[in-house]
């Protein structure tokens, strides 16, 4: 608060009036010279007015369109007092009559593709809600959980790539005691080389974290494992953080300096979010001088397959830019990306940068179905754990570096970046719930990726034979992951993925890298990892395509043969069969409810 009243005090002195958007929300119009007040305080005058017509939207949201139909407001510029803030409500004292308004950014919009659409202001009415006692709100609350999860579970066929459903002993082991305690622990040199607890209590949760980095370890095939990351975010976030701080390890005096220059893929041509400076990674790139934007490369990508990276011209940047880390890995996923490749690139370089690999969507794919990004040359992998991977929701960052190497002191800044940089409580029920999905993993997990990229395989040719446009090489059968990515049309995808969702089809609308934006979406992003757990087979996803045909080309609504549909596929695979789970689970349930 003190920072912000020294702003407007500096505001004040060095720029005393700025001209400033109005929108005036109720009817009339201002014209040049009228008052502008805050109360009865008088902050400025009008400079110009005017009533504009702008067309209408039948409703909100992604799916609108715009209609036929036009309406009109008013709207002004004001030459006003300097520190005042967007959203303020002003009256305009308009030839006898005063007008409310408030101060607005902007009276247009461009960032919704493929319209610039009108920034309406409402007058704030003060929403009271319905007391209806706490017990039936409670009551209500359990009751429409219920409902929601007997559609999801059981009625619907989820698609989402970025989803899972975990295994009941893992959601059953999640509510466990540990999910109400803490364990801190960290390295304390001076104490020896053990983790120091501290709490007590925690010896149990400890030895399961260790049995944790363990089975991870070796289903990644790495040295190290930091499992306290509650995401794939906070994964990101904790090795951008890391590097800043091995970046600054001899100068403790001034300014910590941000990454030079960091590679990723763009944001509108699949990449994560996580990876970009609108994410995890704004407070830790430098701003490029020239550009006066964050110093962000974007891989270049192929002319025939937008889908993978071009490597020639891959290496061109690399030698032009000399990123400090490259980033690999997208949301948007077809291929396995080209590890080995650019480490073959960066190992002839002098100052090598940390080659890093977010494998939130792929995590669970990684063995010889897919790739081995270790074996390959990645220095760190990061990862959310709940999409490919069987587990819940959390994430993991984990790293192959030989100690005594500049890599391991970055390891070691990792380390002290998820605790205390990043985490203090790192939510120990889910950890416990990971532990039996890595388990699972090193258990069930070859058969379950084989099959996984089999069914999608078999499903993009399914929908390609529908007459459905594809996304990717049909040369490896469209897709090598988990993922299907539909075009449908130009700014299509979400009202596609409206019906599908009504039919029981749940799916993600997604911008393909020929789009402006998510508002303009021409896909749907699919995954078929999730149903796959639930036993669907090539001949399953066949059959699914078909039935989208027949709600997206046929325009037909059959919701009722879906959900029959899905009820074939409601007992988990993958996973403890269910004579050997539900004596554990009762045994769970007898023992701590």
């Amino acid at each position: 608060m003190k920072q912000l009243e020294n702003k407007r005090k500096c505001a004040k002195r060095y720029l005393p009036k700025r001209i400033m958007s109005i929108a005036i929300s109720t009817i009339g119009a201002a014209r040049q010279g009228d008052g502008v007040y805050i109360n009865d305080r008088l902050i400025g005058e009008v400079r110009s007015g005017s009533m504009v017509s702008y067309w209408k939207f039948d409703k909100e949201g992604v799916t609108s369109h715009i209609t036929e139909e036009k309406g009109k407001r008013s709207i002004c510029l004001a030459y006003i007092d300097s520190e005042t803030e967007e959203n303020q409500e002003v009256q305009i004292h308009a030839k006898g009559r005063i007008l409310e308004g408030i101060i607005v950014e902007r009276h247009l919009s461009s960032e919704a593709p493929p319209y610039s659409r009108t920034i309406l202001v409402k007058k704030r009415e003060k929403h009271v809600e319905e007391d209806k006692g706490l017990p039936l709100l409670m009551e209500n609350l359990v009751k429409e959980t219920v409902e929601n999860h007997v559609w999801r579970q059981k009625k619907t066929i989820n698609l989402i790539p970025s989803e899972q459903t975990p295994s009941k002993l893992v959601r059953f082991l999640t509510l466990m005691d540990p999910s109400g305690r803490y364990a801190e622990h960290k390295i304390i040199e001076a104490l020896g080389e053990s983790e120091i607890p501290f709490y007590q209590g925690t010896e149990f949760i400890i030895r399961k974290e260790g049995l944790l980095i363990k089975e991870m370890a070796k289903f990644l095939g790495c040295s190290q494992v930091e499992p306290r990351v509650i995401s794939g975010q906070q994964a990101n976030k904790t090795v951008f953080s890391a590097l800043v701080d091995y970046k600054n390890r001899l100068d403790k005096k001034t300014e910590l300096q941000r990454l030079r220059k960091v590679m990723n893929h763009h944001l509108g041509k699949g990449g994560h979010l996580s990876a970009q400076p609108l994410g995890a990674l704004r407070h830790y790139v430098m701003r490029d001088p020239v550009t006066e934007k964050p110093a962000v490369i974007n891989f270049p990508i192929q002319k025939d397959n937008p889908y993978k990276i071009d490597l020639e011209e891959t290496a061109q940047l690399i030698d032009d830019h000399k990123p400090e880390l490259i980033i690999l890995g997208k949301s948007m996923v077809l291929h396995p990306e080209p590890v080995a490749e650019i480490r073959k690139i960066v190992d002839t370089m002098e100052d090598k940068p940390i080659l890093m690999y977010d494998m939130a969507h792929v995590l669970g794919l990684v063995g010889p179905y897919f790739q081995e990004p270790f074996k390959e040359g990645a220095d760190i992998v990061t990862g959310s754990t709940h999409k490919t991977f069987f587990g819940p929701q959390r994430g993991i960052v984990a790293g192959n570096m030989e100690e005594g190497t500049k890599e391991y002191e970055v390891w070691e800044a990792i380390q002290r970046e998820a605790f205390p940089g990043s985490t203090s409580n790192h939510h120990l029920g889910t950890l416990l719930g990971l532990l039996m999905a890595t388990y699972e993993m090193n258990l069930y997990g070859r058969a379950y990726q084989k099959q996984v990229i089999s069914n999608a395989k078999a499903f993009a040719k399914a929908l390609r034979d529908s007459g459905f446009t594809v996304e990717g090489d049909p040369d490896v059968s469209y897709t090598e992951t988990h993922q299907v990515i539909l075009n449908v049309g130009y700014a299509k995808g979400a009202d596609v993925a409206e019906r599908l969702e009504r039919n029981n089809i749940v799916v993600n609308y997604q911008a393909t890298p020929y789009d402006e934006g998510f508002s303009s979406s021409s896909g749907l992003r699919t995954g078929v990892q999730e149903m796959t757990r639930f036993g669907m087979k090539e001949k399953d996803f066949e059959k699914l395509a078909g039935y989208m045909k027949e709600i997206i080309q046929d325009n037909k609504h059959i919701s009722k043969q879906i959900s029959r549909f899905r009820g074939n596929f409601t007992e988990m695979a993958y996973c403890l069969p269910e004579e050997k789970s539900e004596p554990l689970i009762k045994k769970l349930l007898r023992d701590t409810l």
